[in-house]
């Protein structure tokens, strides 16, 4: 468990390239080590400890067999047991003394695979930054030359400063494709947590849109007056039969009341992952406009320079925005992230020159 742990902390440790954003980082990082974790505590809980415990009558029966037989079979409440009283009708909510009807009847299998459905999210979550870690080809790591220093010799800084002008220069309007890419890395994780809360829903049978809702408003309320809906989606105590051979050959039925100590760990988890991928869905959406605003408006891409790099003067940032390409400013705006401010400020106004070099050539020309 300890190494388990120990790998997803990896995800965690700072990174010297910063490649993306910080609501996309909430995918990769955030998001993706929380559940990790979630599924480290649940196999814990499953594996380690005993995740069911059944109380039965059978004569020279062990508990592991009907333990295991329930867990693997899966268990069972009645639905109208919820509503009625505790103590007096019911011995806890969903359980009775009859089976009743089909449709009174609310079988749970998805506990077995609650892990499993954990780390295949996970994955889902990290797929969008694996898929741009291969796109981005560590460009931004080339490009940055230690410059994030900003202690070195004169001539070494000279040297890498003119390395990155000659790059940018040469290689203007190639770099559309490249951060294009990235933004749709972006829409990737907005479909994924928009998905993930489907795909929960439906591994929930239904139950997980309004789960955060529902346990508001139950906390809100008399208890008495509704279902605790944690207690619902995830019993603590359900009901299991077991069918076995009799003394006379005879197919007996017994039925027997399970306890599911596990749903007490899983319940918390849910109403958790329920608030965050609202939460998140929310802020990639914002994200996603955000964008759109941006690769439309060059005056927005100019701003975006004003307030993140006082040093640079408004000048050379009309110049730039004006000229360059949505891509070529994106890498040009990673490239001030990474990199010492005061080195980029010089690179910056050496790139603004050089377009006014480039123009007066071409009138040269003409």
């Amino acid at each position: 468990m300890w190494d388990l742990v120990k790998g997803v902390a990896t995800a965690f440790k700072a990174r010297r390239v910063n490649t993306d954003s910080t609501i996309f980082k909430l995918h990769y990082q955030a998001t993706f080590c929380t559940i990790l974790v979630f599924t480290v505590i649940l196999a814990a809980n499953q594996y380690v400890g005993k995740p069911i415990r059944c109380l039965h009558q059978l004569s020279g029966q062990p508990d592991e067999v009907l333990d295991t037989f329930c867990w693997i079979h899966s268990t069972y409440t009645v639905t109208s047991a919820f509503l009625k009283k505790v103590g007096v009708e019911v011995p806890f909510p969903g359980v009775s003394g009859t089976r009743g009807s089909a449709d009174d009847i609310k079988v749970y299998r998805f506990y077995q695979w609650v892990s499993f459905c954990l780390v295949f999210q996970a994955i889902l979550f990290y797929a969008p930054r694996w898929l741009w870690k291969s796109w981005e080809g560590g460009k931004l790591q080339a490009l940055k030359m230690d410059l994030d220093v900003g202690i070195m010799t004169e001539v070494d800084r000279k040297q890498k400063e003119e390395m990155m002008l000659t790059y940018l220069q040469n290689n203007r309007q190639y770099h559309n494709f490249w951060a294009f890419k990235y933004f749709f890395c972006e829409f990737l994780a907005l479909v994924n947590v928009i998905g993930q809360i489907f795909l929960m829903d439906h591994f929930l049978d239904g139950e997980f849109f309004t789960y955060g809702i529902d346990v508001i408003n139950f906390m809100q309320s008399d208890q008495e007056d509704r279902v605790d809906p944690m207690i619902y989606i995830f019993p603590r105590m359900t009901k299991c039969t077991f069918y076995k051979y009799g003394v006379s050959g005879e197919v007996e039925r017994h039925d027997s009341i399970c306890i599911l100590p596990l749903n007490i760990v899983n319940e918390k988890i849910y109403i958790v992952l329920w608030f965050w991928f609202i939460i998140l869905a929310i802020l990639t959406l914002l994200l996603i406009i955000y964008r759109l605003c941006m690769v439309t408006s060059y005056r927005l891409r100019a701003y975006l320079f004003k307030i993140n790099y006082g040093l640079i003067r408004r000048s050379d940032i009309e110049k730039i925005t004006r000229h360059y390409s949505v891509g070529d400013w994106y890498l040009l705006y990673m490239i001030g992230v990474n990199i010492d401010a005061r080195i980029f400020n010089e690179v910056f106004h050496e790139l603004a020159e050089k377009i006014i070099d480039d123009r007066e050539e071409k009138r040269h020309i003409i």
